[in-house]
Order: structure tokens, then C-alpha cells, then sequence
């Protein structure tokens, strides 16, 4: 998968997408990240990339102008791009790759595991960081194919919500992570989206606590069902409103109404 970032500050970047898994992945062409700024885009003598909104209000609004052109620089690019591979397999036919366009914005479509998973499916991802008070809407109107926001909260720009998407949906493509379980185990993952259980591991004893005997005793079928209860009673006590997505057996309900949920 390839994804462009589209910023005014690319070298927030630079750490993020270089350490880590992030960093392996890309040494290992499993995900190609790329960071382009906007600023040399713009039209504007001094290359600024904000103006005053109309209508008045507080802030500044990023132009329409220079996101635009940064957009089909990158567009025109990556065609040229999958030109030139065409053509080196030998057959003359061009790769044809699905982009999707997405503006981080505290108004968009919430961000979840869910969709990180479809977004993941993509081909290509193009991601627009806005800064100060936003974009001119006719941007968002003309290019962006969905806006996602990553909480109910304001950020000072998109950058940092363009680094959680990137790499909530990164580590969803095939490799990047050392173990293909790691994300069927994790909260919100599956079809019930439970919390993930408590995990440990050595030493055996840490500050007078335990590990739990029966991750100890080897016998997996119990393990399996220590862990299903777990889950079951974490994402009762924390996000009760995932619960009712919950597949329950009647050892579920049991386990559960011992524990004071009655589900």
C-alpha cells in the first residue's frame, strides 16, 4: 500500500514513520509512507498557505489554491509512476490503483477498527492534514472522498491524527506485524469487537503479584476460556455499550451474572 501525506509540516514526520514498526515495514517495501509538503505549491509570493475566512471569525483558513495543486502533483506522480513499472513487466499495461482521498477533521466519521480494517484494503491512500481553523470547504467538495475524525476532541492540526490513522490501518497489512494473530486478539477486533484480555509475562512474580496459574498450566483449551472471560468482564466493566454486539453462550451469562452483569 502506498500512502501520501499531504502537510505544512512534514518534519513532524520524520520520527513517527522512520522508528519501529513503522520504520521495518517500510525498509521492507510492505508500505510505502511518503510526506509531501504544501507550501511549495502555493501561488502566493511568499508561499503562504492560509488566508482570513470570509465572513469574519477567528483564525486563519488554509487555501484552496495550493492543496489543490499539491494534490494533482502527487496524482500525476504516482500515473507516472505506475507508467514507468508497466512498462518494466513488459506488457505495456498500465496499473490502475484505487486512491482514497481522506481529510482529517474533528467532524469526519469516527475512526474505528472497523473501518481501519476496509481502509486497509485499499490501494492507496491519500491523507490531507489541515492546520489553524481548517480548509476552504471547496477543497473538501471537490477532492477529499470522506472526512475521519480520530475523537471527540480538537487537535491544532491534522498531523497527529494523520499519524494515529496511518498507523492504526498500517499495521493491519499483511507482514507489517511480527505475528498475523496480533490483530484477531485485540480489543475491537472480530466480529464482537470485545476488550482484549490481560496479557503477562516474566518474571512470574512482580511486587508480590501473581500471573494468573492457568496461563502457567499448559492446558490451552483453559487458557482460551480464562481469556474469553476476561474480555467478557473488561469490556462489561469499561465500554458495556460494545457488549451488545457480544455473542453470548450461557457460560457467558453465567460468568458474567456472577460477576454482577446481567447480560
Amino acid at each position: 500500500m502506498r500512502i501520501d501525506i499531504l502537510t505544512v509540516f512534514p518534519e513532524m514526520f520524520d520520527s513517527v514513520l522512520n522508528t519501529s514498526i513503522l520504520g521495518r515495514a517500510r525498509e521492507k517495501g510492505l508500505i510505502d509512507i511518503r510526506c509531501t509538503d504544501i507550501r511549495p505549491y502555493s501561488g502566493m509570493k511568499h508561499k503562504n498557505t492560509d488566508d482570513y475566512p470570509f465572513g469574519g471569525g477567528a483564525g486563519m483558513l488554509m487555501m484552496a489554491q495550493p492543496i489543490a495543486d499539491c494534490i494533482k502533483a502527487v496524482e500525476a506522480e504516482k500515473a507516472e509512476e505506475n507508467t514507468n513499472a508497466a512498462g518494466s513487466d513488459g506488457d505495456g499495461a498500465q496499473v490502475v490503483t484505487r486512491c482514497k482521498r481522506i481529510y482529517m477533521s474533528p467532524r469526519g466519521v469516527t475512526l474505528t477498527q472497523e473501518l481501519a480494517q476496509e481502509l486497509a484494503q485499499e490501494d492507496s491512500l491519500m491523507i490531507l492534514c489541515g492546520h489553524y481553523e481548517g480548509v476552504d470547504q471547496r477543497v473538501i467538495d471537490r477532492y477529499i472522498d470522506m472526512e475521519i475524525s480520530v475523537g471527540d476532541y480538537v487537535l491544532t492540526g491534522g498531523e497527529t491524527a494523520a499519524m494515529i490513522l496511518v498507523d492504526c490501518v498500517s499495521r493491519l497489512i499483511p507482514g507489517v506485524l511480527g505475528s498475523e494473530e496480533s490483530p484477531c486478539d485485540e480489543s475491537f477486533s472480530g466480529t464482537e469487537g470485545l476488550l482484549e484480555y490481560p496479557q503477562y509475562t516474566r518474571p512470574r512474580e512482580f511486587e508480590g503479584m501473581e500471573v494468573p496459574q492457568v496461563l502457567l498450566d499448559g492446558d490451552h483449551k483453559k487458557i482460551a476460556r480464562w481469556r474469553r472471560e476476561q474480555s467478557l468482564l473488561v469490556t462489561a466493566r469499561r465500554r458495556p455499550d460494545l457488549m451488545k454486539n457480544a455473542v453470548l453462550d450461557k457460560k457467558d451469562r453465567a460468568f458474567l451474572k456472577e460477576n454482577g452483569f446481567d447480560m
